[in-house]
C-alpha cells in the first residue's frame, strides 16, 4: 500500500490487495486504513497517466523502478527492512544491493542516452517531490451518496477544472444509467452535455460482478467537454478518466445503496482536495430546490431503491452467490473475498432468531 501510494498506482489494487490479505490470514484494510496510507506517504513518480511530467512507463523502469522507489521511502521510514524476501536475503540487504549495482547504474545511463532525461526527474526524491507540487493520486470522497466510501483518481482530473488551491468543485444534474451499453448509447448520440454528471448504478458485485466501465471513462476522455463531466458509479474503472471519475462507491446500488436511489435531474455536489486527499459526494438537491448533505442524507433515506436496477440476466448462480457472500461478509471494500466468520455469525444470528417465539 506505501509502494503504490509512492507510485500513484492503479486503483485496481483496491481489489487485489484484500485478497492477498486474506490468502495471509492478515487484517484486511478498510477505507480509513487506505486514506491513512495515502496521506502519510508523498508521491514520488512522474508518469503517466498522473504528470506533471508525462513519461512514459518505460522510463519509470530505467530510473529504477520499484527498488528505486523504495531507496526513498527507506529513508522515510516508511518500510520494515527486516521484512524476509524470496532472495533469502532482507529487504534492506536487497536495496543495499540495488544501490550500489552496475545494473542500477547501466540504467540511469541508458535513459539519459537514449531519451536525455535524467533519472531524477522521473522518481523524483521526497523533497524534490515537494516542490515540483507532486501531490498524492487517490481520495476517497464520502457523503450522502457514499456513506461507506468511493474512490477517485484525482491526479487524472485534467489540471484545468481543478483551482489553483488543488481543489475540483462542482454541482450539476444527474444522469442515470443503470447499464454501460446505456451510458455508451448517451454518449455516442450527444445526450450527455458539459456539466452533467453521470451517474452509473446498479453494475456493482450484486449487478454484474463489479464490471470494469473503461469503455465509458475512454469514451469521456475524447470528448471535447469530457473534463467538464463527471463520473459516479458503483463499479469500477482503470487507466482512463479526464473529469472527476468515482468508482467503488459503497454501498453499491443493488444492496440498498444510496447511489441506486439517485433520478434523473438530481443535483450532485462533487467536492475534491487534491491536496488534503479529501473528497464528499452528495445529493443536494432536487430540480429547482436546494438543501444541505444532511438533509439529501434523509432524503434520500426515504427514497426506495429505483426499479429499474436488476442483476445482469447472464449473471451466473457462482457469481450471484459470490457477491451475495462478499456484502455479507466485508462489503465493497473487501475487494473479491469475504469474511467467512462473519458471514457465519450472521447466520447463526438468523437462525437463532427464527427459532424465537
Amino acid at each position: 500500500m506505501v509502494l503504490h501510494a509512492a507510485f500513484g498506482g492503479s486503483t485496481n489494487l483496491l481489489l487485489h490487495i484484500p485478497a492477498i490479505a486474506h490468502a495471509a490470514g492478515i487484517k484486511l484494510p478498510t477505507v480509513d486504513d487506505w486514506i491513512a496510507v495515502n496521506r502519510r506517504v508523498p508521491r514520488l513518480v512522474s508518469v503517466l497517466p498522473n504528470g506533471p511530467i508525462q513519461h512514459p512507463t518505460v522510463r519509470v523502469f530505467l530510473a529504477g523502478g520499484v527498488p528505486e522507489v523504495m531507496l526513498h521511502l527507506r529513508q522515510l521510514g516508511l518500510l520494515d527492512t527486516t521484512a524476509l524476501t524470496v532472495t533469502g536475503k532482507t529487504l534492506g540487504e536487497n536495496l543495499d544491493w540495488w544501490e550500489k549495482s552496475e545494473r542500477r547504474t547501466r540504467f540511469r545511463e541508458l535513459l539519459q542516452q537514449q531519451d536525455g532525461v535524467s533519472a531524477d526527474e522521473v522518481i523524483f526524491a521526497p523533497e524534490q517531490a515537494k516542490a515540483r507540487g507532486l501531490s498524492g493520486t487517490l481520495v476517497f470522497p464520502r457523503g450522502n451518496l457514499a456513506p461507506e466510501g468511493s474512490l477517485l483518481k484525482a491526479a487524472a482530473i485534467d489540471s484545468s477544472v481543478v483551482d489553483a488551491n488543488g481543489v475540483y468543485h462542482k454541482e450539476g444534474p444527474a444522469r442515470v444509467f443503470v447499464s454501460e451499453k446505456a451510458a455508451m448509447t448517451a454518449i455516442k448520440q450527444g445526450h450527455i452535455r458539459s456539466g452533467d454528471v453521470l451517474v452509473l448504478t446498479g453494475i456493482g458485485p450484486m449487478g454484474t460482478g463489479m464490471e470494469e466501465t473503461y469503455q465509458v471513462t475512454g469514451a469521456l476522455k475524447q470528448l471535447p467537454y469530457g473534463k467538464d463531466v463527471a463520473l459516479l458509479t458503483d463499479a469500477r474503472f482503470s487507466g482512463v478518466s479526464t473529469g472527476a471519475c468515482i468508482g467503488h462507491i459503497g454501498p453499491e446500488g443493488l444492496a440498498g445503496g444510496p447511489i441506486g436511489k439517485v433520478l434523473e435531474g438530481d443535483i450532485i455536489r462533487i467536492h475534491i482536495d487534491r491536496q488534503r486527499l479529501e473528497g464528499s459526494i452528495d445529493l443536494v438537491g432536487e430540480g429547482e430546490h436546494r438543501f444541505t448533505p444532511e438533509a439529501g442524507a434523509k432524503i434520500l433515506a426515504h427514497r426506495a431503491t429505483r426499479k429499474d436496477l436488476t442483476p445482469h440476466v447472464a449473471l451466473p448462480d457462482d457469481t450471484r452467490l459470490w457477491a451475495a457472500l462478499q456484502l455479507a461478509g466485508g462489503g465493497t471494500w473487501a475487494g473479491c473475498v469475504y469474511d467467512a466468520d462473519r458471514i457465519l455469525e450472521r447466520l447463526e444470528a438468523g437462525r437463532v432468531a427464527l427459532m424465537k417465539p
